[in-house]
């Protein structure tokens, strides 16, 4: 270690570093400096686009409530153009669905799910894919919604699977395929979930095999 004997070479020294190091350490103060006014630029940014995505949601519910379905429609197509991403882009194609199945426009409820599929964050994407299912079993498409319930249920989370568990029981009845509605049934109430109506479906399910081996 240097030893310094006087307060005029600790000043020389000092000053032979900083013109060794002075440059450096002043871009490393600009650096920091530019990545913290640039993180709080991006952070109003993002509560400020949060909160124009909140507005819009705001009045799209009231534009469907109020079943103004034509700018609902053009609010919808704001919101999930815009705001591609967020939460507020998967509810609006929920709630548009929604305003079109009221209108007995299914087919056009389905498109608007299914280009929201994979477009939208987290666990909404599975409540996107149920709500998909349900059209797809009210409009006889039984096949498509097990397929669909085949590629999506295998990575959803304990909160999600018997609610698809559910829906494949439902479009088995409806393929009047009984045994494999059961075993769905039974599956969606393993781990304990306390659904009621699931309990009830696979009650009535087996309420006429009761009957006939009483018989």
């Amino acid at each position: 270690m240097e030893i310094y004997t006087s307060e005029e070479e600790q000043i020389a020294a000092l000053k032979r570093w900083w013109k060794s190091n002075g440059q450096a350490v002043i871009s490393g103060v600009l650096i920091a400096l530019v990545a913290i006014v640039g993180w709080n630029l991006w952070q109003s940014y993002q509560k400020d686009k949060a909160l124009q995505a909140s507005v819009l949601y705001q009045q799209l519910v009231a534009a469907v409530n109020a079943q103004k379905y034509d700018s609902a429609e053009k609010l919808s197509e704001r919101l999930r153009k815009e705001y591609d991403g967020t939460p507020y882009a998967g509810y609006a194609a929920l709630l548009q669905a929604k305003a079109l199945v009221e209108r007995d426009d299914l087919p056009e409820a389905r498109a608007t799910l299914q280009e929201a599929v994979g477009q939208v964050p987290g666990e909404l994407e599975h409540v996107v894919n149920l709500r998909l299912v349900r059209l797809l079993l009210a409009s006889g498409e039984y096949e498509q919604g097990l397929q669909l319930i085949a590629e999506k249920a295998p990575g959803s989370s304990e909160n999600f699977a018997p609610l698809y568990e559910e829906l494949k029981g439902d479009l088995y009845v409806a393929l009047d395929r009984p045994g494999e509605a059961r075993t769905a049934y039974q599956q969606g109430l393993r781990g304990g979930a306390v659904m009621p109506l699931l309990q009830f479906k696979l009650d009535d399910l087996t309420a006429p095999e009761i009957v006939e081996s009483v018989e």
